[in-house]
């Protein structure tokens, strides 16, 4: 992998332009543009987008933000999609109707709602087959898109518009898919959790290495929604830091099945630091809620220990 240095990699020339309608404070937009720096200069890239606020947002026919070639398809086909695409080019590669020099990277993007629920079968027949693509899910943690509805990326407790708080409910009542591990269990060559670091030198090392490493890969990024976590615009970085800190969301790479964690806080936080800067979990401050909050914690920690099982056996 190149070197690391956050001012020249952030003044790379975007692929993802502005004046998209993506909401301010959208976690999405953010990783996308950091995925899409780790392309090395002169490469093209084949961008594949599932329906969700990402591709109703930036693709306005006729208008585009995305500089490079963009498909877009339904809900639930990103990972045959550029599948596909991706043995079409190496079948006009053989046959020499693309010049040698010619180098396609293929990078799909979705939603958790796109990529843990809908698009599950394409992703994971897309894996399995081994495209030598990257798929990306932007995991915001509901549909977003579609008016905040639960998804099986929802944590436990969550205020969302089909699993609604009220004297009867506590918000949502199952545990959140472990999607990366579920990935992992593929034997593909690279899995990596990440999210929005200060320096963003996690994310950019591991979109580098998912998009120069032969073969199906698979990045899962934590993108906070201003709207459907209700916190303000301003703390996008914030939330993410106190995800990794609580360790509600480890930072972690599957190469070739060896597990590694990549980042461990020096101090673990209790996950009310994270909870509480959300307005989706405000109900779990209330009197009479606190044993709610002991068993978000257990989870979490069961989780963490098991990780850090999966790393230190390697």
């Amino acid at each position: 992998m190149s070197s690391y240095n956050l001012k020249e990699v952030m003044n790379k020339p975007e692929r993802l332009a502005p004046g998209h309608r993506m909401c301010a404070g959208c976690g999405a937009t953010i990783g996308v543009r950091a995925v899409l720096r780790a392309l090395h200069e002169g490469d093209q890239a084949v961008i594949g987008n599932a329906t969700g606020c990402l591709e109703v947002s930036s693709f306005m026919y006729p208008y585009t933000a995305w500089e490079d070639s963009y498909i877009h398809n339904a809900f639930e086909n990103a990972g045959a999609t550029l599948g596909g695409v991706e043995t079409a080019y190496k079948a006009l590669k053989k046959r020499g109707r693309l010049p040698e020099d010619v180098n396609y990277k293929f990078i799909t993007f979705g939603g958790d709602g796109g990529t843990y629920d809908i698009g599950f079968q394409s992703l994971s027949g897309a894996m399995e087959r081994g495209h030598d693509m990257v798929y990306v899910c932007y995991d915001n943690g509901a549909y977003m898109n579609t008016g905040i509805q639960r998804s099986s990326a929802t944590p436990r407790f969550a205020d969302t518009t089909t699993t609604p708080v009220g004297k009867v409910s506590d918000g949502k009542l199952q545990s959140r898919k472990d999607l990366a591990s579920i990935i992992a269990e593929h034997n593909v060559p690279y899995v990596a959790q990440t999210t929005f670091t200060r320096d963003f030198k996690d994310i950019h090392f591991k979109s580098e290495k998912a998009i120069y490493t032969e073969g199906a890969c698979f990045l899962n990024v934590l993108a906070p929604c201003p709207r459907g976590w209700r916190y303000d615009t301003a703390e996008v970085m914030k939330i993410c830091q106190l995800a990794i800190d609580t360790c509600y969301w480890p930072m972690f790479e599957v190469e070739e099945g060896k597990w590694r964690l990549t980042y461990e806080p020096k101090k673990k936080l209790p996950i009310e630091d994270f909870l509480k800067e959300q307005g989706r979990f405000k109900h779990l401050f209330k009197p009479g809620n606190e044993e709610l909050l002991v068993q978000f914690q257990e989870e979490v920690d069961r989780r963490w220990e098991d990780l850090q099982y999966k790393c230190n056996k390697n």
